[in-house]
C-alpha cells in the first residue's frame, strides 16, 4: 500500500523563509533574526498563552519546564505509565524521580484516582501527556494539583492544534511542551516549544534554555545555571509557516478516521477522554479484542504496536524511577495497536482500505 510520506512536501512559504534565512546568515539564535521569535509568538498565541521559549526538543522542553517551575533533585514527578520514555527521562534529566502512575483504563490517558494514589510527601508536579492528539483530562488533574500545591507540566508533544473544553491545550497547566520531532505534526526533524501562562515562569524557563542569563540582563551576566538549548533559525523557518495548515491538516486526519468503519471486526476506538473539543488525530489507537494474536495484526505495516508500559524498562527502573501498580497500562501494552499520521493524511476514500486489510491479517493461517 502507497501511504503519504510524512514530513509531507515543503510549500512554497516554507522554501521562501527557509531561503531568505538561509541568505541572511542569521542562522543562530541569538544572531538577530527575527523567526525564531515570531514563531514563539504565533505558537504561545494560538496556545492561549502570552509566553514561549523554542528549544532544540521536546525532552529538554520538559526538562527546562520542570527545572524553571522550581523542580529540585529529590522531588518526585507523576507520569502516566503509557506514554514515550522521555516523560519520565526528562525528570531523571532534572535529578527528580519519575512515579509512574497508571491511566484511565478506558482512554488511556493519566488517571487522577492513580496519581492521587501516587503522591507522596516528595512529590513536585504531575505530568498529564496528551496521548494521541486528546487531551488528558485537566480540570480534574488541575483541581487535584491545586489542593496538594503541585505544579502541572503538560506535555503536548502529540497535540498540536487540540482543544479540552474549547481550550487550546498547553495553556491548561503552569507550563505546556510541544515536540517538532521528525514524526510530529509539525516538524523542522528535530525542535520543541514550551508555552506559560505566568510572567515569573517564562523568565525561568527561558534563562534554563539561555545558558542563566536573566530576560533582561547582561550578555555575560548569568545569574543562574542554565543551558544553551535554544532552537535555529532555520528550523523555525520550516515550522512558521506550517502553522497556516495545521487546522487543514487536523481536519484532514480527523476525516479520515470518521470514515474508518470497524463494524462486525474484533477491534474497537480508544474513546477520547470527556472534554476532547477539537482531536489533532497525531495517531488512531485501536484496542484488540482478546481472541486477536497482537503479533499477527503488527505484521501488516498499517499498524504501529505501540508504547510498552513505562514500568516495564529495567533502565527506568535502575535510574530510581518509582513504578506503582499500573494494571490499564499493561494491558494496553499487550492490545493496544496504532495507525499513524502519515497514513490518517491519506484521501478518507482509502480508510475502507485499513479494514479490508485488517480482514485479510486476520483471516491469515
Amino acid at each position: 500500500m502507497n501511504w503519504p510520506a510524512w514530513p509531507p512536501p515543503l510549500d512554497d512559504a516554507q522554501r521562501k523563509l527557509v531561503n531568505d534565512v538561509l541568505e541572511s546568515g542569521l542562522w543562530g539564535a541569538t544572531q538577530g533574526g527575527d523567526v525564531v521569535a515570531r514563531l514563539t509568538a504565533a505558537f504561545a498565541a494560538r496556545s492561549g498563552v502570552p509566553y514561549g521559549v523554542a528549544v532544540g526538543n521536546a525532552t529538554l522542553g520538559l526538562f527546562a519546564a520542570l527545572k524553571g517551575l522550581g523542580v529540585r533533585p529529590g522531588d518526585e514527578v507523576v507520569v502516566p505509565a503509557y506514554t514515550f520514555v522521555a516523560s519520565a527521562t526528562s525528570v531523571l534529566l532534572a535529578g527528580a524521580v519519575p512515579v509512574i502512575a497508571d491511566v484511565d483504563p478506558v482512554h488511556l490517558h493519566l488517571s487522577p484516582e492513580a496519581v492521587s494514589a501516587a503522591l507522596s510527601p516528595r512529590t513536585a508536579a504531575i505530568m498529564p501527556v496528551h496521548l494521541a492528539g486528546s487531551p488528558a483530562p485537566m480540570d480534574e488533574l488541575n483541581a487535584l494539583a491545586a489542593r496538594h500545591g503541585l505544579a502541572v507540566v503538560e506535555d503536548a508533544a502529540q497535540a498540536h492544534g487540540a482543544t479540552y473544553r474549547d481550550r487550546p491545550v498547553g495553556g491548561l497547566g503552569d507550563a505546556g511542551v510541544y515536540s517538532f520531532q521528525a514524526s510530529k505534526a509539525m516538524t523542522a526533524g528535530e525542535g520543541g516549544l514550551i508555552t506559560c501562562r505566568e510572567e515569573s515562569v517564562h523568565e525561568a524557563v527561558w534563562s534554563v534554555c539561555n545558558v542563566g542569563r536573566g530576560l533582561c540582563g547582561a550578555w555575560y551576566g548569568h545569574p543562574n545555571v542554565g543551558w544553551n538549548l535554544r532552537l535555529t533559525e532555520i528550523q523555525a523557518a520550516l515550522l512558521l509557516p506550517w502553522l497556516d495548515r495545521l487546522d487543514d491538516e487536523i481536519d484532514r486526519r480527523n476525516a479520515f478516521c470518521d470514515a474508518l468503519d470497524l463494524d462486525g471486526l474484533p477491534v474497537e476506538r480508544v474513546p477520547r477522554p470527556e472534554g476532547t473539543t477539537r482531536d489533532s488525530r497525531h495517531l488512531l489507537m485501536l484496542r484488540l479484542d482478546p481472541s486477536v494474536d497482537k503479533a499477527r495484526v503488527l505484521g501488516s505495516p498499517v499498524f504501529d504496536g505501540g508504547y510498552p508500559a513505562l514500568g516495564s524498562m529495567p533502565a527506568l527502573v535502575e535510574a530510581g524511577a518509582r513504578v506503582t501498580d499500573c494494571p490499564a497500562a499493561e494491558e494496553a501494552a499487550r492490545s493496544v495497536v496504532w495507525i499513524r499520521q502519515n497514513i490518517l493524511m491519506a484521501d478518507p476514500g482509502r480508510a475502507c482500505e485499513i479494514s479490508e486489510n485488517l480482514n485479510t491479517v486476520l483471516a491469515e493461517t
